[in-house]
């Protein structure tokens, strides 16, 4: 081997070995090079994550460089990072919907811990990151995501009198029984009535090509969300809860419907962890500690953030402007950033769906 592609592989290897943070795994064992070109003066390092990468191509560039100069490249790195999403397994005998690469359930089985207010600030996340987002409200005794989203009053359209074309928020094309209803009225309806009227939401909409679709699950372990784990073709789903023992000891029963009906659990989100006051910035941890940590480590999942309890988060989404939107450089709406990067990890650490993987083979009869 010469000295030039001994450069090459060394430099290749030192590549490989380093493990992204929100992935947690190395990018060797991404398969994430997509092409290098070394020489004494400078490195150029094509890099493809299965995540959305928008906004992080200056953190792991000078990530990487400091971990190549400790391997002795002391070189200048130029990074070109791209993202290549892929559709990931689902709970059998259901596949992937068409177009539609992922979709994500954040669920609780307790009412109250912010589960709307994740799911819609997570969605924002990743549409802000360059993904394809769709955002599917399925609560229906209590929709909120219109409000959140700033679309109170707004309808949706048909295209041909039988697929509807949904509203879009932000970036994301958004979906709720609370667009299609008078608001003020209640939808007074028995399971079966509102899981077929999730499903029709579900599967007549037209969402078009999604990177992600955000399901927010009404809270619960009952029939409805037991239904909509085994008929949605559900990559991964996410507990919210906060740190107190009541609403853990819940969000533990959430967690052991979703693993009965074999969709994984990506993780864990201990929401309204700390107090943040917004006057004189005193912190207090109202709820309790360690509650999400605690579950996470019990059940083998990851802790995929804490998130703060700020009233300044109420009154952004009241607003409908969510704090991903509305505050995106702060300390809270970074805490979303950072959780939406832990869970696209999560995803992209799942088993690909197998018909994205390889081809179809097709054998033609000789003439």
């Amino acid at each position: 081997m010469s000295e030039a592609e001994q450069l090459v592989a060394g430099v290749r290897a030192a590549i490989e070995q380093y493990p992204d943070p929100w992935i947690e795994q190395a990018l060797g064992a991404l398969g994430a090079v997509s092409f290098l070109d070394v020489n004494h003066s400078s490195i150029r390092v094509g890099i493809r994550l299965p995540v959305p990468v928008g906004g992080y191509a200056v953190e792991l560039a000078a990530a990487l460089g400091d971990h190549l100069r400790a391997a002795g490249f002391a070189q200048p790195l130029e990074l070109d990072l791209q993202s290549a999403i892929v559709a990931h397994a689902v709970q059998k005998p259901l596949k992937p919907l068409p177009g539609i690469l992922n979709i994500v359930a954040v669920g609780s089985a307790k009412g109250g811990v912010g589960k709307s207010t994740v799911a819609a600030n997570l969605a924002l996340a990743w549409s802000a990151m360059g993904a394809r987002v769709g955002m599917l409200d399925a609560d229906i005794y209590g929709p909120s995501q219109p409000t959140m989203l700033g679309l109170a009053g707004q309808r949706p359209t048909t295209i041909d009198g039988k697929r509807i074309r949904p509203l879009e928020a932000y970036g994301i094309k958004v979906m709720s029984i609370g667009l299609l209803i008078d608001p003020e009225q209640p939808a007074v309806w028995r399971g079966p009535m509102v899981t077929q009227a999730l499903t029709q939401l579900l599967g007549e909409t037209e969402w078009g090509e999604l990177d992600y679709l955000v399901i927010d699950m009404p809270p619960g372990t009952g029939d409805l969300q037991l239904t909509l784990a085994q008929r949605v073709p559900v990559a991964g789903a996410i507990i919210v809860t906060t740190p107190q023992e009541i609403a853990v000891a819940d969000a533990r029963k959430g967690l052991r419907m979703f693993e009965k009906v074999s969709v994984p659990v990506l993780g864990i989100v201990e929401n309204m962890s700390v107090y943040h006051c917004a006057q004189c910035g005193h912190e207090d941890a109202i709820f309790g500690t360690g509650g999400g940590a605690a579950l996470a480590a019990e059940s083998g999942t990851r802790l995929l953030g804490r998130l703060p309890l700020d009233t300044r988060i109420r009154a952004e989404v009241d607003a409908g402007r969510p704090s991903v939107v509305s505050a995106a450089d702060t300390p809270r709406g970074l805490a979303y950033r950072d959780l939406a990067r832990r869970a696209a990890g999560a995803i992209a650490c799942r088993p690909r769906e197998r018909s994205s993987v390889f081809p179809e083979i097709v054998v033609e009869r000789a003439s």
